[in-house]
């Protein structure tokens, strides 16, 4: 992205030398800008009307196994978030934020948006649930028949609201806008009201404590209406505290579910408290407005979660002690019900709701600010990156109040609440997968403060989060993995780019040099042969198609793309080469070629191209073939006309050239001195540029291959290492994909007035070898007894060879082979003196004029094997 929003270098050590930034003050400290909201989103309505419904049916001894899994999940999931928190700079954004600069833009854009709308339905959720918790004191009996006749006495005498579905909308818009505006004022004004708030919740649970040191015991009569007509009653007690009470209450007792009339079960209640558990990121949330986040995000969190763990653990036990079990598993509210003051419950149930809906509006606001600050979702976001004077995002308010304002449409969020606990634990999981990613490339800059994790917490959190999102509710799991691919591949084709570094690249790194290290050269095998190119390109404007044609020809081993600038390091001032990698590797995404890029500086091409040969790969993956465009008069045509501005333009006809014949030839000494072999392509230009997504041509095209070395007809061979490794190129090509319809022809040249065995005999023999090899090709037998006649001995030298003679081999070539795609010639071993040089390049010229598609081979290595 062109305008990065946080890139971490600007909030590292160059942050502490320019100060704080002026326009996104920060100004909550660990307690106000963590703890409380986080506090206050883990209690939220499950604590005073849920507490009981779990102890009721799971009883204490499952109860306890629940909260303790739960905890240990989400423990395993904060672990990760504080060692990736206490490893730089965290900007607004929060869990957004630590995905997306670990995992990337496409995994983090994803599971931001996801937790976006996770956020936004629970805001929804939170306010259905306080204005029907107000409804229910307050409310007037609209006249139903499935009422529970449980009402405490609070609600008697003041059920003044009207009720209804345009009522509930209407409650609840007037609910929402109050949380609107104290967002728009700010995070600081939040901060104050959550933490009023608190004060209010700590207050009702220091009255649901004390109550049963000050109540006696009680009896009820509790009556639910199922359907239309059946009525069952239930007669309930409070016993304070009582040690038969907690011995009944132990074991669990799975039981009918009054309120949705289902049969409860382990996972069913472990789903219902594992909602509870879902808050963890509230104060991840606000790290946008955190003085110090790297220090205030682990410690808030590991206190808020410490904190609500012990009180969950004393309710469970004040329940269970005191309560009979009837009355747990009977009436949701039974805190309300055995409370000194009942309007006690009844506040927290408010304050509690209330808090939760603003701290879901506030979090999804900054989740939404971070995304657009990124890009990753174009010009609809685009007004969300606004912001007051003092930093708070209120465009994204808006956005966030109005979706919102649609999901209170329905009326009822019971279906939707279940997904955002799915959403949630689809982002602790991905959090879990991003620390897991960083400790698994072992990056040197991975050094957070918080050292009490490792890979297997990391691990463990990942499967425990997806393990959990299955029992609470399969298809919504399933929904929301299929909705996560669905964006990963959205914005992987939009391919926003980014300067975060991609986790993907550190990994593959970990794991390319682990096997580079296995890869022994000393274990290879003519088995296991396969070609590892190096293509020296001097300028790609005209080598594009031998570049593509390269890219078939490798069969899946290394392919590099190599250049030599002419330069001397000690007369510049930088080096240049290092400029030029962007613009080669734009070539290879452009080509859509699977080649490396190397390039380097030297006083000669023959000097860099012997530095390449020797230094280029790693390992076992070095280079064993080197491919050249042949070296002749024509003038090159520009593969890029409409791209001016990344490479020098084609050489013109009247401009000198910067390889002479003798330093052209001797690269080619060079390469068979070292061991490799040696390609030189011609004509490729004429070769029909790839279309991606096309497999072969409607005609069938031909590979011709002349195994002999036409420049000396009397010591031609078929079985030497030369001829060999022409035959496995040319098989190798022919495996390509936009070659495999291609039909393989090879040609075998005979003299039948010297004596030889005859024409029968000559094909039987090759076909018996091609056999062995496995080379299915058609063999074509030519006679070429009066243009071997033209030579002036069996033994003659190629610089002996006559003018007429290399013209008649031409001839004969493109008499045969005139339609084939392309052809494979054998390449004549260099002369020693350089003063020949030219002598063979024009031998070399003559012999393969105007043909087509040419590769002339010499091959140095053995390359076929007729073992299994």
């Amino acid at each position: 992205m062109a305008n990065e929003h946080s890139p971490l270098l600007v909030h590292g050590v160059y942050s502490m030398m320019e100060g704080s930034p002026k326009s996104n003050p920060r100004k909550l400290n660990t307690f106000f800008g963590v703890m409380v909201p986080t506090i206050l989103s883990m209690f939220s309505i499950v604590l005073f009307l849920r507490t009981g419904f779990v102890v009721g049916h799971a009883g204490l001894l499952h109860g306890f196994l629940m909260l303790f899994v739960a905890y240990f999940i989400i423990s395993l999931t904060i672990l990760s978030i504080c060692a990736i928190s206490t490893n730089g700079a965290v900007e607004g954004g929060g869990a957004y934020f630590m995905i997306s600069r670990s995992l990337g833009p496409e995994f983090g854009g994803s599971i931001g948006l996801m937790f976006y709308l996770a956020k936004v339905c629970a805001c929804g959720v939170y306010v259905l649930g306080l204005v029907e918790a107000i409804l229910d004191i307050f409310g007037k009996d609209p006249g139903e028949c499935c009422i529970e006749s449980h009402r405490s006495a609070v609600s008697h005498g003041v059920r003044v609201l009207p009720q209804g579905y345009w009522y509930t909308v209407l409650y609840s818009s007037v609910v929402l806008l109050l949380c609107m505006v104290v967002c728009l004022v700010g995070a600081h004004i939040y901060a104050k009201a959550s933490f009023i708030i608190l004060l209010v919740v700590t207050v009702s649970l220091i009255s649901i404590i004390i109550s049963p040191l000050i109540l006696s015991p009680q009896h009820f009569n509790i009556t639910h209406t199922y359907g239309n007509n059946h009525t069952v009653t239930v007669n309930p007690s409070y016993t304070g505290f009582n040690s038969t009470t907690l011995k009944n209450n132990l074991g669990p007792q799975y039981s009918l579910d009054y309120s949705t009339n289902t049969m409860m079960s382990f996972a069913t209640v472990f789903a219902v408290m594992f909602t509870s558990c879902t808050g963890i990121m509230a104060g991840a949330n606000m790290s946008g407005e955190l003085k110090n986040p790297s220090e205030s995000i682990p410690k808030g969190t590991i206190m808020a979660v410490s904190y609500t763990f012990t009180v969950y653990v004393l309710l469970f036990l004040l329940l269970g002690s005191t309560c009979d079990r009837l009355l747990l598993i009977n009436d949701y509210a039974v805190f309300q019900r055995v409370n000194v003051w009942p309007p006690f419950v009844t506040i927290g149930v408010y304050c509690a709701s209330l808090s939760a809906a603003m701290c879901s509006m506030i979090g999804a606001s900054r989740i939404l600010h971070a995304l657009a600050l990124d890009q990753l979702f174009g010009l609809p976001l685009a007004p969300a990156t606004v912001t007051s004077s003092s930093g708070n995002p209120w465009v994204s308010v808006l956005y966030t109040w109005a979706l919102v304002q649609c999901t209170l449409f329905a009326g009822q969020l019971n279906v939707i609440a279940g997904i955002v606990t799915v959403f949630y634990l689809l982002a602790y999981a991905a959090v879990d997968l991003a620390c897991l990613a960083l400790e698994w490339a072992s990056a040197p800059n991975f050094r957070p403060t918080f050292q009490f994790f490792s890979w297997h917490t990391c691990l463990l959190g990942i499967i425990s989060c997806v393990v959990m999102m299955f029992v609470i509710n399969p298809v919504y799991s399933s929904a929301s993995i299929v909705l996560l691919l669905l964006l990963l591949l959205f914005l992987h084709y939009r391919s926003p780019t980014s300067s975060w570094g991609y986790i993907s690249q550190a990994l593959i790194f970990h794991q390319v040099r682990k096997y580079l290290l296995m890869l022994d050269s000393r274990k290879d095998h003519v088995k296991f042969w396969r070609p590892q190119v190096l293509l020296m390109v001097a300028n790609p404007r005209s080598s594009c198609q031998l570049i593509c044609f390269v890219n078939q020809l490798k069969k899946g081993g290394l392919f590099v793309l190599g250049h030599v600038q002419i330069g001397d390091l000690d007369l510049l001032p930088a080096d240049p080469v290092q400029s030029q990698y962007n613009f080669w590797l734009s070539l290879v995404d452009k080509l859509g070629v699977k080649a490396f890029v190397d390039l380097t500086l030297s006083p000669s091409v023959r000097q860099g191209t012997q530095h390449l040969l020797r230094i280029t790969g790693l390992g076992g993956m070095k280079p064993n073939t080197l491919v050249l465009g042949f070296y002749d008069n024509c003038y090159p045509e520009d593969y890029f006309l409409q791209d001016p501005a990344n490479f020098p333009p084609v050489r013109h006809a009247e401009s000198p050239r910067a390889l002479h014949p003798e330093e052209y030839v001797s690269i080619i000494q060079d390469a068979i001195k070292m061991g490799k072999n040696v390609c030189l392509g011609r004509y490729f230009f004429q070769l029909p540029p790839e279309t991606k997504g096309i497999r072969g041509n409607d005609n069938v095209d031909t590979i011709d291959v002349w195994p002999t070395n036409l420049l000396s007809p009397g010591s031609a061979s078929y079985a030497d290492v030369s001829s060999l490794f022409l035959l496995q190129m040319a098989c190798v090509l022919n495996m390509a994909n936009r070659w495999r319809r291609a039909r393989l022809r090879i040609f075998v040249c005979v003299e039948s007035e010297l004596g030889d065995q005859g024409w029968l005999a000559k094909e039987e023999q090759f076909r018996e070898l091609l056999g062995k090899l496995r080379i299915r090709a058609a063999i074509k037998i030519v006679a070429w007894d009066n243009v071997a006649r033209m030579c002036r001995g069996p033994n003659s030298e190629s610089q002996k060879l006559t003018e007429d003679f290399l013209c008649a081999v031409n001839a004969l070539l493109r008499e045969h082979s005139s339609t084939a795609a392309v052809r494979f010639l054998y390449l004549p071993h260099p002369p020693s003196s350089s003063q020949l040089s030219q002598q063979y390049l024009t031998q070399l010229d003559t012999l393969t004029r105007d043909l087509g598609p040419t590769l002339l081979i010499h091959g140095v290595t053995p390359v076929t094997c007729t073992e299994l």
